[in-house]
């Protein structure tokens, strides 16, 4: 009989399901529920119990992970869906979905108020990383609790707890201030290339390993050159975490220029171009290139 804590896992998603997996194979027992069932029953040939609720899901868990699209979705699932009153008192609720970090801290009061213990936990990595067991993984909470639950964590990536509850929210805001603004430069730069008649291809190539290289370049402009662009990173989740970031800047007075800008071409893309992944920037940037 296992001795690992058991997980209730909530959101089996683009990035839900792999990182599920990725703690099945650790050998983690596991209930996983999604709103659209199907989703979560792909996991039972991998050993997850399939949970008809949320509040199934959670009943005999230690652990609750949330991977959610939306910081009310988080609030919905845990607290109007009645989550969060299934679970027993000393349970640990770690959320890894992108949201608010005023919202991390709500969720973590009125968890704290019932008995619940909280960690917020986004990452980043996309679903390559959750696949291969390689993301970032930007946590706020007790640094008490963040150490006993590392081995939950080491099975998805690399965690870091970053400072007390809501922390982990501003990493991952950062975070896609950071993959936003760049992902704009190299689909800026690769539309530029074969517009003046170099193969992008090899600007791509001749680029890595320089201080223009990035992962981004690496597997996002591979994408833009393939013209790939189903989704992994959907630009709807990308325009909401600019929206949280530029909201939480704004209470706090900093200025984020780029990201702003970034956040009216991903509006635009989504527009134009539908819910693609968000490396479908280049086709934003290449058709604003042909109108001209």
């Amino acid at each position: 009989m296992s001795t690992l804590p058991r997980i209730a896992f909530l959101g089996t998603g683009l990035m839900g399901d792999p990182m599920s997996r990725r703690l099945l194979k650790a050998g983690y027992p596991l209930a996983a529920w999604n709103r659209t069932r199907d989703k979560a029953e792909a996991l039972a040939a991998a050993g997850a119990a399939v949970a008809d609720s949320p509040a199934d899901a959670v009943r005999d868990a230690d652990v609750v992970i949330t991977m959610l699209t939306r910081g009310d979705t988080v609030a919905d699932v845990l607290f109007a869906q009645g989550a969060a009153a299934a679970m027993r008192p000393g349970t640990v609720v770690i959320d890894m979905s992108s949201i608010r970090p005023d919202e991390a801290r709500d969720h973590a009061d009125r968890l704290k108020a019932m008995g619940i213990d909280h960690l917020d936990a986004p990452v980043s990595g996309g679903t390559v990383g959750a696949a291969e067991g390689t993301l970032s993984i930007m946590a706020g909470g007790d640094p008490d609790l963040f150490e006993r639950l590392r081995p939950v964590f080491t099975a998805m990536g690399r965690p870091t707890l970053i400072g007390p509850s809501g922390s982990g929210q501003i990493a991952k805001l950062a975070n896609q201030a950071i993959v936003a603004t760049t992902i704009g430069a190299v689909a800026e730069a690769l539309v530029f290339a074969e517009r003046a008649g170099a193969d992008p291809a090899k600007v791509r190539d001749a680029l890595r390993g320089g201080f223009a290289d990035s992962r981004i370049l690496d597997l996002h402009g591979g994408r833009m050159i393939a013209r790939t662009f189903q989704p992994g990173g959907r630009t709807s989740s990308q325009i909401k975490d600019l929206e949280n970031a530029a909201a939480a800047a704004a209470s706090v007075g900093a200025d984020m220029p780029f990201a702003t800008l970034a956040m009216g071409l991903f509006r635009d893309l989504l527009a134009h171009a539908g819910d693609v992944d968000h490396s479908g920037l280049w086709i934003e940037i290449d058709r604003r290139s042909r109108e001209g």
